[in-house]
């Protein structure tokens, strides 16, 4: 894919990849969205209504692609990465695949281990989205998918209709919501946008030496499976204290093959539905910089561990530690402990996430 004018580009994904004879009927393409000055654009596929590409200015003009990605549908399908994907019904991680809910257990389809994650094998980063509302530009450009979650899909209870809506505005923000309204039954609820973070541009190695500060005083400290071990500790004295702007690696420890770095959830500080800022981002070689606000409790810092010689857009092979991940979302496996905030959604009620991505150039 290139930063130019792009139509969007329709392919028919057979019945196997759709999951179903009504999904495998929907076109899935590649959507544009750009602003008037034409410097500022993104792109986006139905497919897991995943952001694909954000264009953006640096400090001297130059406009570079900053997130990981494919340049094809087939490579999004077959992807095991989850490159922009939207993540759900429930993101991140669930103990054991499985859940008491109202006095009823539930079990869902283990993908990571014994665990569950991001939804499951064919979570909705994994499906056929509609596309609702399409316009490419003007002041405030957006597009807005739809997905229909059945009842028991993935193990999960009941009908949830889900809403995803990225919206560029002035003068280089990107706007992400994330809305979804249980029918039937009680359920789950956690959202999170996957994007692949390297301000310096896709293609330019790894992000250990981009400034990162994280606006939480406290994270979720895990057990040997990654899941949450429902304590609450203070960053103040460890190696996840982002609290002032830190290089990405400096206090990480650089261990090839995916067996270091960061994967853990942070709680922001503020009250946990305020949209506020959480975090923000700096390169200090383009100059380009961007501050995450979101209406969430937690954010997960990855750093792409397990990204290696992954093949990107534009022939690039990706290696490990060569972006980040800032996903704004509910604290993980917080269904299985009651001392975290909820993310229960009971019928009638409306789960809403909310995102912004405000992006500035420092000279």
């Amino acid at each position: 894919m290139t930063g130019g004018a792009l139509l969007p580009v329709v392919l028919l994904v057979c019945l196997a990849l759709a999951g179903g004879a009504d999904a495998a009927r929907k076109p899935v393409g590649f959507y544009e969205l750009k602003n008037k000055k034409g410097d500022f654009s993104i792109k986006v596929t139905n497919w897991g209504a995943t952001l694909a590409s954000v264009f953006v200015p640096d400090c001297k003009g130059n406009v570079a692609d900053v997130i990981l990605g494919y340049d094809t549908i087939a490579e999004y399908v077959n992807g095991t990465q989850a490159f922009g994907s939207t993540v759900g019904r429930v993101a991140n991680r669930i103990f054991k695949s499985r859940f008491v809910l109202d006095g009823k257990a539930y079990r869902l389809f283990p993908n990571d281990g014994n665990n569950s994650i991001h939804g499951g094998h064919r979570g909705f980063g994994k499906v056929i989205w509609t596309v609702k509302e399409y316009v490419s530009g003007g002041d405030s450009p957006y597009i807005t998918f739809f997905y229909h979650s059945f009842d028991g899909e993935q193990g999960f209870p009941g009908d949830l209709d889900v809403y995803a809506t990225y919206r560029l505005s002035s003068p280089y923000e990107l706007s992400i919501t994330m809305n979804a309204t249980a029918t039937t039954k009680a359920t789950p609820v956690n959202f999170a946008n996957h994007a692949y973070w390297n301000l310096a541009g896709h293609d330019s190695g790894d992000v250990l030496q981009q400034e990162l500060q994280i606006l939480a005083s406290s994270y979720t400290p895990l057990d040997d499976t990654k899941i949450p071990t429902g304590q609450i500790e203070p960053v103040a004295g460890t190696i996840y204290d982002f609290l002032q702007p830190t290089p990405v690696g400096e206090h990480m420890d650089i261990v090839p093959g995916g067996g270091s770095g960061y994967d853990l959830n942070f709680v922001v500080n503020g009250e946990q539905d305020a949209f506020r800022q959480v975090a923000r981002v700096e390169d200090p070689k383009s100059g380009r910089g961007m501050e995450v606000w979101a209406n969430q409790p937690g954010v997960q810092l990855y750093t792409s561990n397990w990204v290696i010689n992954e093949k990107g857009k534009n022939g690039k092979v990706y290696g490990q530690y060569g972006a980040l991940c800032l996903e704004t979302q509910a604290y993980p496996d917080a269904v299985n402990h009651p001392e975290f905030p909820s993310s229960i959604v009971r019928p009638g009620q409306v789960y809403k996430h909310d995102m912004a991505i405000k992006f500035y150039q420092d000279a």
